[in-house]
């Protein structure tokens, strides 16, 4: 594990609370990115907490110089809860940044900073290993590594025509979403709804980033936006989406209940909705994401006779939300990326006049 910061009380601060964790080594820490560099290439680090603004050479020149020259490592950006912050943390999401943690005060101040960077930085480093569970991380369940694939139950499908398209994604989500995406034409007749987990600022940029390369309109969800063909809704950060009748058709509803699997938005509440409004006629994916958000919910469509893909493990950074629900029998197809949009386009074809 290397730390990469510019400031010395940041470094610290994070090297006490990941070197208290058994099995996370903290070999090194540097405070530019030139240094960084450096130390890269003496310890070969698996994992890398990386700074973005920083002096010399910041975190999206760094992290370009990673992806080349060491393409295994995974990185952890730091960033801030700015829009400045969020924008740069989304760019260096598609260049090859495997996760981000917002860099708030509240971990860095008060009775507990290191308690509170352990809970929010061990779940993230762990989950791309499979690792034991150490006492730091305080309630928070890091991913136990990488389960065994296991063949899709057969689905027949009743022969109801799709309505609706829902995603939930993770870790690696912004990725996966570009990849997709822009697949997807401008005649294509479903609704697409969207949780990606994300702080608020990030989920709208997001959106902002996603809607210049789509032939979809690309879009922040608000409480009431209707769910029509030729959208693409993303639920809003810190707030659970869910779909419900209107006397207009179908509409978003916003709220900020309680969290489910330690997320808002989740992944379940959109596909346990989604279930109730439109059952069978909904076709659910699953993409790369720690934990197991979207296994319940994908539970319920199921039972409703939806139709449900979930993306491979060779494809997905973290094959946690997948896998539970591939390992749970609920996948019809287990598919790589770029097979996803193919495959929703097959079973919509002929609908609204897609191709």
């Amino acid at each position: 594990m290397l730390v990469v910061d510019d400031s010395v009380v940041i470094r610290r601060l994070v090297t006490q609370a990941l070197s208290q964790h058994p099995a996370i080594e903290v070999v090194g820490v540097a405070a530019n990115g030139t240094l960084s560099l450096q130390r890269i290439a003496q310890f070969t680090p698996d994992v890398i907490t990386l700074d973005i603004e920083m002096p010399d050479m910041n975190g999206l020149e760094v992290l370009q110089h990673i992806r080349r020259d060491y393409p295994s490592t995974r990185v952890i950006m730091f960033s801030t809860l700015t829009e400045r912050g969020a924008s740069i943390t989304l760019e260096a999401l598609t260049l090859g940044a495997d996760d981000y943690v917002p860099k708030t005060t509240a971990y860095f101040s008060g009775e507990t900073p290191i308690a509170g960077l352990q809970q929010v930085l061990i779940p993230k480093i762990t989950q791309f290993f499979q690792l034991p569970a150490g006492p730091t991380t305080n309630g928070a369940r890091p991913e136990q590594g990488r389960t065994p694939k296991v063949s899709a139950r057969p689905h027949v499908s009743a022969g109801v025509p799709p309505k609706v398209v829902v995603i939930g994604v993770s870790t690696g989500g912004p990725t996966a979403l570009g990849e997709i995406l822009p697949r997807f034409p401008s005649a294509f007749p479903l609704p697409i709804l969207i949780v990606q987990h994300m702080p608020p600022l990030f989920t709208r940029l997001l959106g902002e980033r996603l809607n210049a390369t789509c032939a979809l309109r690309v879009e922040e969800a608000r409480q009431g936006t209707k769910v029509e063909s030729g959208r693409i809704l993303i639920a809003p950060g810190d707030y659970h989406m869910a779909v419900a009748p209107t006397t207009e058709g179908v509409g978003v509803i916003l709220d900020q209940s309680a969290q489910q699997n330690f997320c808002r938005p989740a992944v379940d509440v959109l596909f346990k909705s989604t279930a109730e409004v439109y059952g069978a006629s909904a076709i659910a994916v699953v993409l790369t994401g720690m934990g197991q958000d979207g296994l319940r919910g994908a539970e319920i469509l199921r039972a409703n006779g939806a139709t449900i893909f979930a993306q491979d493990e060779e494809t997905s950074i973290v094959w946690g939300m997948p896998g539970a629900v591939v390992n749970a029998g609920l996948a019809d197809r287990v598919l790589p990326l770029q097979e996803m949009v193919p495959e929703i386009l097959r079973l919509s074809k002929g609908i609204g006049g897609t191709n």
